[in-house]
């Protein structure tokens, strides 16, 4: 330990404690400074890092025009908020043999959040559900092209 420090004084540097735990201890020779500004960036960055959520929106085949425009909105805020999304559309009893309607639900749905989202994989039946999800698209080119479209309306 006395040559460690030795050599930090001979070359102007520090001898941080790397870790301490461990036997015997680790050091480095280095700029304490230095030490402390990385591991500040570290924990910064591991604060910035949210885990990401999974959201799940259900539609029915027979949905009202209101009604569809409100989970739309609410799936486009997940989106926006960078949440994934598990849209289930759900068929009650003798629904199922219209697949159709289904198919055609989840064509406007997609059609609708084209800009703020992307299919992460086509739709599948799992028995009465009609499944798919939807990933965020980057946030920062769904905020660009935001800004993008209000400088062209002003």
């Amino acid at each position: 330990m006395s040559e460690a420090l030795d050599q930090a004084k001979s070359n102007s540097t520090d001898l941080v404690e790397i870790s301490p735990d461990s036997t015997p201890p680790v050091c480095k020779l280095m700029d304490y400074g230095k030490f402390m500004y990385d591991n500040k960036k570290k924990q910064s960055a591991q604060k910035k890092v949210k885990a990401q959520v999974l959201k799940e929106i259900k539609f029915r085949p027979n949905i009202g025009e209101n009604d569809f425009n409100v989970k739309i909105n609410r799936l486009k805020d997940f989106l926006s908020d960078g949440h994934k999304v598990k849209i289930r559309l759900w068929f009650k009893g003798r629904e199922i043999v219209h697949k159709q309607l289904g198919e055609q639900l989840v064509e406007k749905i997609v059609e609708s959040v084209s800009e703020s989202g992307e299919l992460d994989n086509e739709p599948k039946f799992e028995g009465k559900n009609l499944t798919m999800m939807v990933l965020p698209k980057k946030i920062k080119a769904v905020k660009k092209a935001n800004g993008s479209a209000k400088n062209e309306i002003q």
